[in-house]
């Protein structure tokens, strides 16, 4: 695992430049964002996707989410019409996760083989510059061994992974993120949306959004 530390927003564009060019190359990347640490990858490479399932040890099965910079990326990716682009207008950039129907674009090895998506637009500046920089959407999964809690503290993420077999190409360090827990999940696949996991954002603030 290569590091390199954020001391201050003077280091930003090297960080984002080292690495983008890892995930040019099919690397995997630790990163800060507004919730936990987070595991990226390109999301539409499966290659580097298999890579991430193997990092977090977790069953090709379970389904990615993605990070996508706006509405617009987002729409690229799954079909957001009528009500559920008001609720994405509503929830982003923000600590809300969206469950969508996908398009073809996205490959069956980030989605698990299901025909949704998990997308989220994150409020996070570095994230927003490696977005920008790249021009692909990003893995946002949680920067841990599957099973385990979110990080918050590069340290604890570091410990996560010094002794695994499969680790990252490299770790953006920004130190202790602030308190958050990981994003909540909202299912706005079907007719009536639904809460898969609360996190972040609370219920009784989606619950307003939503009109339930």
């Amino acid at each position: 695992m290569r590091i390199i530390s954020l001391q201050s927003e003077a280091d930003w564009p090297m960080a984002v430049q080292e690495a983008v060019r890892t995930l040019e190359y099919s690397g995997t990347v630790v990163y800060p964002t507004d919730t936990v640490y987070g595991l990226g990858a390109n999301a539409l490479n499966p290659v580097a996707v298999r890579k991430i399932f193997r990092i977090k040890e977790r069953s090709t099965e379970k389904a990615l989410p993605i990070l996508a910079r706006n509405l617009f990326w987002a729409s690229e990716l799954a079909h957001i019409e009528g009500r559920n682009k008001d609720i994405a207008r509503a929830v982003w950039p923000g600590q809300v996760t969206l469950v969508l129907p996908k398009k073809d674009i996205v490959p069956g090895d980030t989605t698990g083989g299901m025909h949704t998506v998990a997308l989220r637009v994150c409020e996070h500046p570095f994230v927003n510059a490696l977005l920008d920089a790249f021009g692909y959407p990003l893995t946002g999964a949680s920067a841990n061994v599957s099973g385990h809690e979110g990080l918050r503290d590069i340290s604890a993420v570091l410990q996560e992974f010094e002794q695994a077999s499969y680790q990252p190409d490299l770790v953006i360090d920004a130190g202790v993120l602030p308190p958050s827990g990981p994003s909540t999940v909202l299912d706005v696949s079907n007719t009536r949306p639904k809460i898969l996991r609360v996190g972040a954002t609370r219920p009784e603030e989606l619950m307003k959004i939503l009109e339930l």
